[in-house]
């Protein structure tokens, strides 16, 4: 345990390092530039820049190669996989940034990947951690009833304490409450349902709708113009669930087994923390003048956050009892293998973003800005790439649409009114809502998985999720969802 631990304080600290001496590598260079004589023209020497800045299709390449050993490293050569994923998911992110800084003479990318990437480690550690250390024992029998009320209980808490947070409190009691009847088709709906669109409530649900609030919308816009899509969300995946779970009757013959319908909770003590990291979220230098951050070309990025959400992850373990972390089987190894696979993610998925973001804010892409294509390539986009940076994106996009800045907090609050209002809730709701098509659509999809195999429940290979499960009752679930709120042909 102790071994995994140092494992992600390792990474986060070495990214750290590494932004931190590119931005100051990146100020030595500019001062130097500022004592030279020859003045520039400003606008050929920012024109430069812009250009130096373009990545090449083909530095997609990486991304698409992870992706794909991603989905077959597990079932086709499982042992050097889970032997070597932290080596190649480094070495081919470690690929594109050389390329961005050594080729294109662009570190802003990669140190706003990065920071992002520590950010996002933050957050899920002191999560993953302090969930761990409250013990959760429901002493009734798993039926698809209970477990729909447990589902439904966990989209509300994901607004609470977020996806993650509400998947890594719930995820170990949902296994134990089935242990007799546990299947594949549990743990996916648990992803469905917990881990991503019982996020689309607030700005804590899912992390861009977080971004969403940063920018300017009001924190309580996603409640008020989103519950009724929520609702039919999840009320929809809860029917489903039911009519598979009623023909499960794996267990039904078991020996008689007496319950008490009581609902155990130890480890209350761990909760301090889930709530401190919740309360950090909210420390953006950006927002809050008097947060000290890194000043980078304008935009503060925040490091106080950061380090509030990892001395709370390390307080949670030290802090927690013994009895609750050994009763949740709890071990470092899905945070882990969440933390390398995704720096990897992180790093050779900005040449995909930029190219999206350069397509979506050209004049040919405005031009195919609605409602529908806002639905379908937020969301679409949102299943393999990270959900908030393409929200931003689309966001952008559909603004600059209208003519309003997304850099304007007076012109986002103009976009969640009047007519562009259905823009905003099918850029929202697409960006939580397909996070849950893949495995990498969401990080809590992922730790989800990883602990349900840690007790030896076998998981669908990335493809099988997507073939067995996503396309057959997610991807009808979306279409109808789109064609009753933002198609125009029947609301």
């Amino acid at each position: 345990m102790k071994s995994g631990f140092k494992y992600i304080l390792f990474i986060a600290s070495l990214l750290f390092a590494v932004s931190s001496f590119s931005y100051a590598s990146e100020v030595d260079h500019l001062k130097t530039e500022s004592t030279k004589t020859i003045l520039i023209d400003d606008s050929e020497e920012h024109g430069a820049s812009a250009e130096h800045q373009h990545a090449a299709p083909w530095s997609v390449i990486p991304f698409v190669i992870l992706l794909l050993m991603i989905a077959t490293g597990p079932l086709f050569y499982a042992h050097f996989w889970h032997k070597r994923y932290p080596l190649i998911a480094m070495l081919l992110g470690v690929i594109v940034i050389v390329y961005y800084v050594m080729v294109l003479g662009n570190s802003h990318n990669p140190i706003h990947s990065m920071h992002e990437y520590i950010s996002f480690i933050a957050l899920l550690t002191p999560l993953f951690v302090a969930s761990g250390g409250v013990l959760i024992k429901v002493d009734k029998q798993g039926t698809p009833m209970v477990n729909i009320a447990l589902l439904i209980i966990g989209a509300i808490l994901a607004n609470i304490v977020g996806t993650t947070g509400a998947s890594m409190l719930l995820i170990r009691p949902f296994i134990r409450l089935n242990q007799n009847r546990i299947k594949p088709y549990h743990i996916v709906f648990f992803i469905f349902i917990v881990s991503n669109v019982g996020g689309a409530l607030t700005p804590i649900g899912d992390p861009p709708l977080f971004l969403g609030f940063l920018k300017g919308v009001p924190f309580f816009w996603t409640l008020n113009n989103l519950w009724v899509i929520w609702a039919f969300g999840v009320v929809l995946l809860s029917l489903m669930f039911y009519v598979i779970d009623s023909r499960n009757k794996a267990g039904e013959n078991a020996e008689d087994i007496t319950y008490s319908n009581k609902i155990e909770i130890k480890g209350l003590k761990s909760t301090i923390w889930l709530a401190i990291t919740i309360a950090a979220v909210f420390i953006d230098p950006a927002v809050i003048e008097w947060v000290p951050g890194i000043d980078y070309h304008g935009t503060k990025l925040s490091f106080i956050r950061e380090i509030i959400m990892f001395g709370a992850a390390f307080m949670a373990y030290k802090t927690a009892s013994k009895e609750c972390l050994e009763g949740n089987e709890f071990s470092f190894e899905p945070i882990r293998e969440v933390a390398f696979l995704f720096v990897g993610i992180f790093a050779t998925m900005i040449p995909a973003l930029e190219l999206v973001n350069g397509f979506a804010n050209s004049p040919e892409g405005r031009d195919l800005v609605t409602t529908t294509t806002l639905y379908w390539t937020t969301g679409g986009l949102s299943g393999i790439l990270d959900n908030a940076p393409t929200y931003l994106t689309f966001l952008a996009a559909g603004m600059g649409k209208v003519g309003l800045d997304i850099s304007n907090n007076a012109h986002v609050l103009q976009f969640t009114q009047g007519e562009n209002i259905i823009n905003l809730m099918s850029i929202s709701i697409a960006a939580v809502f397909f996070g849950a098509f893949t495995y990498i659509g969401n990080a809590p999809n992922f730790m989800v998985k990883s602990i349900a195999e840690q007790v030896g429940i076998e998981m669908p290979s990335f493809f099988g999720y997507v073939v067995k499960y996503s396309i057959p009752i997610l991807l009808p679930i979306f279409f109808v969802t789109w064609l009753l709120f933002f198609s125009g042909y029947i609301l």
